[in-house]
């Protein structure tokens, strides 16, 4: 195995018991993870989607050795997770979003000081890498103020911060801007980016927030019932469920008659207004000259498909 991260039949049951008459229960094995199949080259940014109980946050407990495989194969950095852990931990960085790695009641910095310990890191290596996340995360304000003291927003920075110190090849991050409000969102998400555009570490996200994995995720790998229901790129899963650009024109005059472009139809039209769905594999160029041409164009935006609604729809077809 040459890759990061590489399952081959990933799976893990849970036993649960059913009551089955007044004084017995029954034991009924239920699969969380049926028979994962995942492939993640170094430098990949991974999003790793599903509804509620689809199996996301089993499946990176198995890749971090929280969790210990019911069968299959799986290797991250080289290591068997559960029997390698203690070596594996070196090499990984986890973020869960409700759960925390620093100490509660020590300031910030120290908390920091405290990993670098732990994990063995040069001196030289942690202050480059702690400069680096001050100055993205913006972590000068509150690097003195103790962890329980600080905004949610300030706490999930410095969970990322305290998960990259030690320099790790694979970062996981569970949820990590849950709760967030609109700038500490921009913040982590910047950040992020720039991670994932140096290309010295994977980075494999679970999240709800589907503005997440459209902003920072080239792959994604949708699981739903413990299975994979797709892998590839958000272009690809547009394609399959033949999602639509939307161009919506603001006119001087109704349009009194059809746009002749191939591929464009007509929505709806209200007043000077005009809205026409386009393929997406086509350059919107033609749709705006046609509309141009049919009276005075005074607006026009372009709006692209909403990566939630064809996410929904593979949802509601399984």
């Amino acid at each position: 195995m040459s890759a990061v991260i590489e399952t081959r039949g990933l799976r893990k049951e849970f036993v649960v018991r059913k009551r089955a008459g007044r004084f017995r229960r029954t034991r009924h094995a239920i699969a969380a993870v049926d028979g994962v199949d995942l492939r993640v080259e170094a430098g990949e940014m991974l999003g790793y989607i599903g509804p509620n109980g689809a199996g996301k946050s089993t499946t990176l407990k198995m890749l971090t050795g929280v969790l210990h495989p019911s069968g299959g194969d799986v290797r991250v950095c080289g290591f068997e997770p559960v029997p390698q852990r203690v070596r594996l931990a070196r090499g990984i960085g986890v973020v869960f979003g409700q759960r925390s790695q620093l100490w509660w009641d020590l300031p910030l910095r120290e908390s920091f000081d405290l990993l670098r310990h732990i994990y063995r890191v040069p001196p030289s290596e942690h202050a480059a890498r702690l400069a680096r996340c001050r100055s993205m995360l913006e972590l000068d304000p509150f690097l003195d103020t103790p962890v329980r003291q600080l905004s949610l927003g300030q706490r999930m920075r410095g969970e990322i911060t305290a998960a990259l110190l030690h320099g790790p090849a694979v970062l996981f991050l569970d949820e990590p801007t849950i709760g967030l409000d609109v700038v500490s969102k921009q913040s982590v998400r910047a950040f992020l980016a720039e991670v994932g555009a140096r290309g010295d570490t994977t980075v494999v996200l679970t999240t709800h927030d589907l503005a997440d994995i459209q902003r920072l995720c080239e792959r994604l790998v949708v699981i739903d019932h413990g299975r994979v229901v797709h892998d590839g790129t958000l272009a690809a899963l547009h394609a399959r469920y033949g999602s639509r650009r939307r161009v919506v024109a603001d006119l001087d005059a109704p349009l009194d008659r059809p746009v002749a472009v191939p591929g464009a139809d007509l929505e709806s039209t209200e007043g000077g207004g005009a809205r026409l769905t386009y393929a997406l594999d086509q350059p919107p160029g033609a749709l705006i000259a046609a509309l141009a041409q049919t009276g005075v164009l005074r607006d026009v935006k372009i709006e692209e498909p909403d990566i939630e609604e064809v996410v929904a729809r593979l949802y509601k077809d399984r």
